[in-house]
């Protein structure tokens, strides 16, 4: 289960470059992604080496050497290929997740699988994007807002498209609230509550407070969206493993 968080963060936070303009951002940030990204595809191969096949471990040491060249380019001036390691490494990223997804579901229900976890990623690396770019404007005060807001409208949009796999997940299912376990029935509310309807009320509290240059509380609001949305991802994991559905 860590594996696959760590795979799903990784990809999360390198497919979110992909909305920035690194000319309105110090290469620092790059670098620090790439860097993030790196301990975690490490981290996520040791963990998932007993499922991992042949492709997988294709896609995953090719998304480590990415990362790592990537982590050197964003160090020097010019940036050198930063740009298409970021393309390069977020399809790597996107092929092991996406390979994994499909080894580990159901038959018949592959593609459901993968847009789970391509979801799930898609808002533990905007969330936690957002964040480390609300960090950026304590050093660079002055710097566009745009980049910050971008982030922010993709982590709504991430976050609808969480809730409505969910929903269709759980509707689909058969499930009967009557009739689950007691641990489901506690946690769903957790996973409904703290992993979608608190980082979407908080994820809007800090598109207003950006949009007044309020950086610092927008970066402090962002703080507590990364930690509801790792918990919601985590036991969203956790019911699946339960339940056998994505809920």
């Amino acid at each position: 289960m860590l594996g696959v968080f760590c795979l799903r963060l990784a990809c999360g936070l390198i497919c979110s470059l992909l909305l920035l303009s690194p000319a309105q951002i110090n290469p620092r940030f790059y670098r620090v992604h790439f860097l993030t990204a790196l301990c975690l595809t490490v981290v996520a191969a040791i963990f998932l080496r007993e499922m991992a096949d042949r492709w997988a471990w294709i896609w995953l040491g090719a998304s480590v050497t990415f990362a790592f060249v990537g982590a050197l380019a964003w160090s020097i001036e010019s940036s050198p290929g930063g740009r298409s390691l970021i393309v390069l490494d977020s399809l790597c990223l996107a092929a092991a997740l996406g390979k994994l997804s499909l080894q580990a579901a159901p038959e018949g229900a592959g593609a459901w699988n993968a847009a789970s976890e391509f979801s799930s990623a898609a808002v533990l690396g905007t969330a936690t994007s957002a964040m480390l770019m609300g960090h950026s404007y304590l050093i660079a005060p002055a710097m566009s807002l745009t980049p910050l807001l971008r982030l922010l409208a993709a982590l709504f949009v991430a976050l609808v498209a969480r809730a409505l796999i969910g929903g269709i997940g759980f509707w689909t299912s058969g499930l009967s609230l009557s009739k689950l376990d007691a641990e489901v029935m506690l946690t769903l509310p957790l996973r409904w509550g703290v992993g979608i309807v608190l980082p979407l009320v908080l994820g809007a509290m800090a598109w207003q407070t950006a949009r007044i240059r309020s950086t610092q509380s927008a970066t402090g609001i962002l703080y507590a969206v990364v930690i509801f949305c790792f918990v919601g991802e985590l036991v969203s994991q956790l019911l699946c493993q339960w339940t056998g559905h994505i809920l």
